[in-house]
């Protein structure tokens, strides 16, 4: 299953970001490897939140990455949520739909 981690983030997030971006990108590294985060990013024009997606058999890891994520455990996101995301076309789509 599919799960995407959407953040809010503080006005100013691009520039309060720095002092704790390495500690973030070593804790996606981490959950990449795990199987767990097959990308993340950033918002352009404007850099006002984010999205990560995740292949996992329940939304359990993708929650406690948030939790435990350098940018959150330090304030720059305002608010996180998970959504499961029903993928149905492409290579790693979760359910495979029958033939046109």
């Amino acid at each position: 299953m599919h799960y995407l981690l959407f953040y809010d983030v503080v006005p100013d997030y691009a520039e309060r970001r720095l002092p704790f971006r390495v500690a973030h990108l070593a804790h996606a590294r981490a959950a990449l490897k795990r199987g767990e985060l097959v990308l993340g990013g950033a918002f352009a024009d404007p850099v006002d939140g984010a999205v990560l997606l995740f292949k996992c058999d329940s939304s359990t890891p993708v929650e406690a990455f948030a939790a435990t994520d350098p940018y959150v455990v330090n304030g720059l996101v305002t608010t996180w949520r998970v959504r499961t995301w029903t993928t149905v076309v492409g290579e790693d789509a979760a359910v495979t739909l029958p033939p046109a």
